[in-house]
């Protein structure tokens, strides 16, 4: 049976891309296959991505068995790569050895970030915010050790994630960048990327439009969070890789009516190239 949304996702690429063979543009730097969103159908969702346009994906991990699980993935799809890491909305139920059980992890083939690491202020549940920036700072010391880019979640949290970064200057991404212009290009300072994603294609999304609008392009790189933060027109379904051309098309626009004209295939290509470069995937083994 024809799948209407994969055959309107498909379409949208022909027409990106001036109905030409469709390219390997989309590098896409954060997202969780190892979710339970994809259960039922994890690894024919995964094989598909490549015909799809996707090039590489960061499966990037929440906790010690997920980030194990993001490790097998890796180890599965040439494509993939492993990132490992405590989130703080995981923070609680971490074990006290987990330092030493990340360390083991980071150690893995194919891991190439320490991820999703940072500060989530908005759940009242989550760990009190002294033990969420004890197990941020554990998490960037490990990152600067053994010389990997990190991948930060900064949810209601700015000030203290600002500190820590200009602290530990780590390499790295802040994922689903939510913060102000101004705060993008302290981040920028620091040597870091802006990670964006579906959230720039929300209604009311003036201040991340704004952001990808503003900044240097060799500054950006693009994310879906899959199976999160679906971008319209898919808003309300599961969220995968391929979706980041909608992404890329709302990131060109804006530019483009600032009067910085690209193309959202130029967007990829630079995008990709930017991700490559923060991760150390060469991109020769990602066609």
């Amino acid at each position: 049976m024809f799948d209407t949304d994969c055959g309107i996702l498909i379409l949208s690429v022909c027409i990106l891309f001036g109905g030409h063979t469709m390219k390997n543009y989309i590098f896409d730097s954060h997202a969780h296959y190892d979710d339970e969103a994809f259960e039922e159908d994890r690894h024919p969702v995964i094989q598909s991505l490549q015909q799809k346009g996707v090039c590489n994906v960061i499966n990037v991990g929440a906790n010690l068995e997920r980030s194990k699980d993001s490790i097998a993935l890796a180890a599965q799809y040439p494509f993939i790569y492993a990132a490992v890491g405590i989130h703080p909305g995981d923070v609680k139920e971490t074990p006290d050895d987990y330092k030493e059980q990340l360390e083991k992890l980071i150690k893995q083939p194919k891991v190439v970030a320490v991820g999703e690491i940072g500060l989530d202020y908005y759940y009242e549940d989550n760990a009190p915010r002294d033990v969420q920036i004890a197990f941020f700072e554990t998490q960037l010391q490990l990152a600067n050790q053994y010389q990997l880019p990190v991948i930060v979640h900064d949810r209601e949290a700015h000030a203290d994630t600002m500190d820590l970064l200009k602290k530990y200057k780590p390499k790295g991404v802040v994922h689903c960048f939510s913060g102000s212009v101004e705060m993008a290009k302290e981040v920028i300072k620091l040597g870091m990327y802006i990670g964006l994603g579906g959230a720039v294609t929300f209604k009311n999304a003036k201040t991340p439009v704004a952001v990808a609008a503003s900044i240097p392009l060799e500054s950006i790189v693009l994310e879906t969070d899959a199976p999160y933060m679906t971008p319209v027109p898919f808003r309300g379904k599961r969220c995968d890789s391929s979706m980041i051309i909608y992404t890329a098309e709302k990131i060109a626009n804006a530019r483009s009516e600032q009067g910085n004209i690209i193309t959202a295939e130029e967007l990829l290509r630079i995008t990709r190239q930017n991700a490559s470069n923060l991760f150390g995937v060469p991109l020769e083994d990602s066609i």
